[in-house]
């Protein structure tokens, strides 16, 4: 049987803040296989204070601004939070690498250390992911350039975050654990966004994500246009404030999901950084949402989460976007209210990341931002 226990600290020193985390999510569990820790910070006492109580347990995760556990909203400067999963029959092998020269290749070795470490033989059958924020769809090709395709979810952190793989703590990178199990693991990702009539094909793009055309016309333009709103004011960062609640998307070919692509910065030149990347003769989507419809929304997908799993669920594991959050702002204790009515009395703990991962319908993987990616573990 599966079980899990989630654990949390808001003490200022970081060692004791781990500790005391470690402490509450190993209490009570016989056959705990993996740490998913996350802190405020990337420092090394957060790690090393948790692994003084859990030992040779593996331990992964990353930085995060904010986390959500049964016991509300935690977004403290200081603060580490960790959901612990226990079952005497599932296996989880860990592994994380810095990116080296190269993305793909370095997600390759790291894939192939987590199957040595495993020591099976056979696919994983569910797989975890936290990259740095720069190519995430690169990370997840050298993942599936080994294992093939298998179900994924997660999520990377933000420009200055750190991942946390055992002792290691990798500025710029992946870590993955695999999971290898006969119950079900089930993810649902999505956005709760409404497709506006606003679509445009992109017509020139540069390096580092940058949209620089739409329909021949300069993005910021023409989304500014969309939005009955003058460029000027959608220049720089203001344009990532703006665009929250209305972003642009793609569909994957057979419309089984709809990623999400955030708007970064407004350049001088009239282009778009995005979140993602974009590719020349696709179509994109203006999206739209309010705050209600986001919250609602969660709850929603909480719900047909639960409904499709067809045994009790043993944890909740939930990555939500950072942004969402800055979008829903003072109303994240509504939020919390309608999580818990969703999962009742399963531990769940919810992580806020740059972007998420995931798949949907029998979807590619796929990385978006202002998404959620939620996971349930079948008891």
């Amino acid at each position: 049987m599966l079980k899990s226990k989630v654990g949390y600290s808001k003490q200022e020193d970081a060692f004791t803040s781990g500790k005391e985390t470690a402490t509450q999510g190993i209490e009570g569990l016989e056959n705990p296989k993996i740490a998913m820790f996350y802190a405020s910070k990337g420092l090394e006492e957060y790690v090393k204070g948790a692994k003084s109580v859990i030992g040779t347990i593996p331990l992964i995760g990353s930085t995060s601004k904010a986390i959500m556990v049964p016991d509300g909203m935690i977004t403290d400067e200081q603060f580490s939070g960790m959901m612990v999963l226990d079952d005497e029959e599932m296996v989880v092998a860990i592994s994380g690498n810095e990116k080296g020269e190269n993305p793909r290749e370095t997600a390759k070795w790291t894939a192939l250390e987590a199957i040595k470490s495993s020591g099976l033989k056979i696919r994983p059958s569910y797989f975890y992911l936290v990259t740095s924020a720069a190519h995430q769809e690169e990370y997840l090709k050298g993942i599936e350039d080994v294992i093939g395709r298998v179900p994924c979810f997660g999520g990377s952190v933000t420009t200055d975050g750190q991942i946390f793989c055992n002792e290691k703590m990798i500025q710029e990178g992946c870590a993955v654990a695999f999971f290898y199990s006969g119950k079900d693991i089930l993810t649902e990702y999505g956005g709760t966004y409404r497709e506006t009539s606003d679509m445009a094909v992109v017509t020139e793009i540069a390096s580092d994500n940058q949209l620089v055309e739409l329909d021949h016309e300069k993005a910021l333009e023409k989304y500014a246009a969309w939005r009955h709103m003058e460029s000027t004011s959608l220049k720089a960062e203001q344009i990532h404030k703006e665009a929250i609640l209305s972003p642009l998307a793609v569909k994957t070919p057979l419309g089984e999901v709809t990623l999400l692509r955030g708007l970064l910065f407004g350049q001088e030149n009239g282009a778009i950084t995005t979140s993602n990347p974009l590719e020349v003769g696709t179509a994109v989507i203006r999206m739209e949402a309010t705050v209600d419809e986001c919250i609602k929304g969660t709850k929603e997908m909480l719900d047909t989460l639960k409904e499709r799993l067809d045994e009790k669920a043993g944890a909740y594991f939930l990555i939500h976007s950072e942004d969402w959050k800055q979008a829903i702002d003072t109303r994240m204790e509504e939020l919390l209210k309608k999580v818990k009515e969703s999962v009742g009395d399963t531990p769940f703990l919810m992580v806020f990341t740059s972007s998420e991962y995931g798949y949907q319908n029998h979807s590619a993987n796929a990385c978006g931002s202002l998404m959620l990616s939620f996971t349930v573990l079948g008891e």
